[in-house]
């Protein structure tokens, strides 16, 4: 509808200057949004405001010329006028409306899906913890918010990956081998002072009487470095089936586990710091190598290769996305924990040493989670042990509530995720407070068909009847629709969909608290049966895209 509206503004702003109503040829695309207030209609342009300069005019003299050759062929406009400064301000007929809901239901599961995509290729790689220990709620909102956005893109036509890259190689996977090793030892009996920067964990005293039922006493009289390796790798398999399996459960699944031990295996890291090393793109000073990142708009540069010979996580993400463009992915986006802001500088700066466009790679940053139970705060330390884990929090809350939850605020927010507020079946569980709409229009349809009235074949004259104030306020929120999702692919931002539904949730219990569906004139109760079937099949689509399930009763 906004589409159409700013066409026939164009068209009557470039029909005044051909009359001699306006003096320059220079017409701008028409931009068209909805009032905060109804009082000023259902549509409103600032067209006449920003053509003032170029037209040397008024701005209202500017409006009344475009209104004055407004053409409406279709009769959908009611009536318009003059605002302000220059606005001007659209009423539409209440029929203008009812055409949405024959879309909606043409259109079925595809409503609101798009082709801006163009087929063109994504990656989106998510969560990519450390496999030094199960995923806590931290993890939990980012691999949301991942698999939410691949979930948008794709409904927009982007030929989407989801990927998990294994952190597999370093320090931390080395101190996880320690870790175990300690606990390992002390099962054995051997006197241990358990060092602070070591997994406190219940988990590793775990994988430790694993290794100790399996191995009994050998790893005693390994070589440390030996035994260390052994026990690290033993540990990161075991975590990262528990990691698998946790997510799984949360209804997120990838298309690729990328091990970034890999790269190191296949020469991949080696290959490219000398490729740079040829071009003069990383140089060596006081013994170690360093990645000209501030030629590319970083604010320093950065070691890739420290003065004793280790690699750093850098050099491996160098390789590693440089490895995800040969793959054919046009563009990459990588969702990142929000403490590391910092490192998206130097990323970007490598991508465009690789080759690539600097747009052609996205950060999305997802803040922190506090955990309350009751209003009063879960301790949550990865590395003392002192966590609920997400495998803990869906099994206690169930996926639905988990992953709507932590989608209802921007990524960039914090969040707070109380425990006990996602168990209730209330309306303060924003949730059940979407579900429940779907689940009442089920149980409206059941009743219809009870009753022998559930006839909803569609219907000009049962859907013209659709004139009260909520009904038209349920149908223009209903065509709001497909501009949320496009705005929520192009920016990447998926709680645009949950603020959406819950909106669209609030709409509908106005109507419905007001007028009744299954009223005796058979004709209002098909427009009605019609109406309310759309917001269910919306409510559907929407909580699809959030991978939360959509219940036919509550």
């Amino acid at each position: 509808m906004k589409q159409r509206i700013e066409k026939l503004i164009t068209n009557a702003a470039l029909a005044a200057h051909h009359n001699g109503d306006l003096a320059s040829s220079e017409i701008p695309d028409a931009e068209v949004e909805e009032p905060k207030a109804q009082a000023h209609g259902d549509f409103s342009t600032n067209i006449a405001m920003v053509m003032a300069s170029s037209q040397k005019m008024p701005p209202r003299k500017i409006a009344g010329a475009i209104i004055d050759h407004l053409k409406d062929p279709d009769g959908i406009i009611a009536k318009t006028e003059i605002a302000g400064p220059g606005f001007i301000n659209f009423f539409l007929e209440k029929s203008a409306w009812h055409p949405v809901l024959g879309k909606i239901h043409d259109a079925n599961d595809r409503y609101g899906s798009s082709d801006i995509g163009k087929g063109r290729k994504i990656q989106v790689e998510f969560v990519s913890s450390n496999p030094t220990g199960p995923l806590h709620i931290g993890h939990g909102r980012g691999a949301a918010v991942g698999d939410t956005v691949a979930n948008i893109l794709s409904f927009c036509g982007y030929e989407v990956q989801r990927e998990y890259y294994i952190n597999d190689s370093g320090r931390q996977i080395r101190t996880l081998g320690q870790s175990v090793l300690l606990r390992y030892k002390q099962l054995h009996g051997h006197p241990i002072e358990f060092p602070d920067q070591c997994y406190q964990g219940a988990y590793i005293h775990e994988i430790a009487a694993e290794i100790k039922a399996q191995k009994g006493d050998i790893l005693l009289s390994q070589p440390e470095d030996d035994a260390v390796l052994i026990c690290a790798r033993f540990a990161a398999e075991k975590i990262l089936r528990g990691i698998r399996e946790d997510l799984s459960f949360f209804g997120v699944e990838f298309d690729r586990w990328f091990s970034e031990q890999s790269l190191y295996d296949s020469g991949r890291v080696d290959t490219i710091i000398n490729e740079f090393r040829n071009q003069g793109i990383i140089y060596e000073k006081e013994g170690a190598l360093w990645f000209k990142t501030r030629e590319f708009g970083d604010e320093k540069d950065r070691v890739v290769v420290t003065n004793d010979g280790r690699t750093t996580y850098f050099a491996s993400d160098i390789a590693y996305h440089q490895d995800k463009y040969e793959r054919g992915f046009q563009r990459v986006i990588d969702v990142w924990g929000a403490d590391h802001h910092g490192y998206i500088p130097r990323m970007k700066a490598a991508i465009e040493a690789c080759g690539h466009k600097r747009d052609q790679f996205d950060v999305i940053l997802v803040q922190l989670v506090n955990l309350l139970r009751g209003g009063e705060p879960v301790a949550m330390s990865t590395r003392a042990g002192e966590f609920e884990t997400l495998g803990d929090v869906v099994n206690e809350v169930g996926r639905d509530a988990a992953r709507f939850i932590f989608l209802t605020r921007h990524h960039e927010s914090a969040l707070d995720f109380d425990l006990e507020l996602a168990k209730q079946k209330t309306n303060d569980n924003p949730v059940y407070y979407v579900q429940y709409v779907h689940a009442r229009i089920s149980s409206i349809v059941r009743k219809a068909k009870e009753r022998g009235k559930n006839n909803t074949a569609w219907d000009d004259t049962a859907i013209a009847l659709l004139v009260a104030p909520e009904e038209i306020d349920l149908i223009k929120t209903l065509a709001r629709y497909p501009e949320v999702i496009r705005s929520s692919a192009q920016t990447m931002e998926p709680h645009r969909i949950t603020f959406y539904l819950m909106n669209l949730a609030s709409v509908f219990h106005t109507y419905y608290n007001k007028h009744r569906v299954l009223v005796d004139d058979p004709r209002v109760r098909c427009g009605r049966l019609n109406l309310v079937l759309a917001v269910q099949k919306v409510i559907r689509n929407g909580l699809t895209l959030l991978n939360v399930s959509a219940p036919q009763e509550m």
